[in-house]
């Protein structure tokens, strides 16, 4: 059995409220040798707030999640027995491959609130250009994941809104993935449900989230959607396995990541846009529609210009639509979908926004 098919609940220990970085020493005095995986901003935004024993060893990734990235650091981390990963999505990313090829324990301590992976036992890897490779799955869940909200709440806001946008698609991948089975198990249900609650509380709490994010205050709005983003989204996956992972919107983000002048768009953002896409392909008009107004009030990219492609359009289009398409891409998890159905979808929604550039 695959381990994607794995029900996985989450980490070991999790920990979520203001200050929570005090207590990262406490939780690893059993472990020898930690060793820490992180960036030059993710370590900075961390030193902020927080510190490690000045025996700890420090290793920089070099920001790309990839295989020869992590094989490098693992042979730096020598005899590390846990791994501890500070940063964004990709640090973390980095520090579970590491400790998978080095068969230790990992820590987890997100300084971004942008994606679940500070939740999750898998990474999205790349290759050494920027280019998605492959989704890596784990055999170990995270030992610990610790999550600061003061560090959260110093963390740039384009950072909150990417997690925004990633978290959103919990629900409709896992709806698109699951809407023509007509028994689900218990545990995929627990997961479509979680899928669920991640979706209302994204409209209910978002907009005031980014506005106490932008006025400085840790509040229940605030609490729930970095939960939401990094805790909540993980347990999706956790418990509905491939029912509840990545379908059609991720395979569009894999695919404007072969587009340069998306490399900029945080990954959640680009998630986004990739909703709307496949709502068209699945014939979702109107919940496209439902969701153009929050797109434009919260940020999100919605047409190809929004996503800094200005030119070529067709071309595009053709690009993202093939790769999406692939047999081993998730869009084939809503079903049989071409290239042309799929790039029929992202020209749908290139109409749509054009001839409502207001989109209120």
């Amino acid at each position: 059995m695959r381990l994607s098919q794995v029900i996985r609940s989450g980490p070991n220990q999790y920990i979520c409220e203001e200050d929570a970085a005090k207590y990262l020493e406490e939780k690893l005095e059993e472990f020898k040798y930690p060793v820490v995986i992180t960036g030059v901003k993710s370590f900075k935004a961390f030193q902020k707030f927080a510190s490690i024993p000045q025996n700890w060893p420090i290793l920089r990734y070099d920001h790309t999640a990839s295989e020869k990235n992590m094989a490098k650091l693992a042979e730096q981390a020598g005899r590390a027995d846990v791994i501890v990963g500070i940063g964004g999505g990709k640090v973390l990313d980095t520090a579970k491959g590491t400790a998978e090829l080095l068969n230790c324990e990992v820590v987890l301590v997100p300084t971004l609130a942008g994606t679940c992976a500070g939740y999750t036992p898998l990474s999205a890897v790349y290759h050494e250009d920027g280019s998605f490779s492959h989704v890596a799955y784990y055999k170990r869940s995270a030992f610990l994941t610790l999550i600061d909200l003061r560090i959260l709440l110093n963390a740039p806001a384009e950072y909150l809104l990417g997690g925004i946008g990633d978290s959103l698609a919990k629900w409709y991948e896992a709806e698109g993935i699951t809407r023509s089975m007509k028994h689900l198990p218990v545990m995929v249900e627990l997961g479509l449900r979680s899928a669920k609650a991640i979706y209302e509380g994204i409209l209910r709490d978002s907009e005031q989230a980014l506005h106490d994010r932008n006025e400085g205050k840790i509040t229940d709005a605030f609490r729930n959607i970095v939960e939401i983003i990094i805790g909540a989204a993980g347990t999706v996956g956790g418990f509905a396995g491939e029912y509840g992972r990545m379908a059609g919107a991720h395979a569009i983000h894999n695919g404007l990541s072969f587009l340069p002048e998306t490399h900029s768009i945080l990954h959640g953002s680009k998630v986004a846009y990739g909703i709307l896409v496949q709502l068209a392909a699945t014939g979702d008009i109107n919940e496209v529609k439902k969701l153009l107004p929050l797109y434009q009030k919260l940020g999100f990219p919605y047409n190809l210009d929004t996503l800094h492609v200005t030119e070529n359009h067709g071309a595009a289009i053709e690009k993202v639509a093939a790769y999406a398409a692939k047999p081993e891409e998730s869009f084939r998890l809503l079903g049989s979908f071409t290239k042309a159905q799929i790039a029929k979808a992202m020209e749908t929604i290139e109409q749509l926004t054009t001839e409502k550039a207001d989109i209120k």
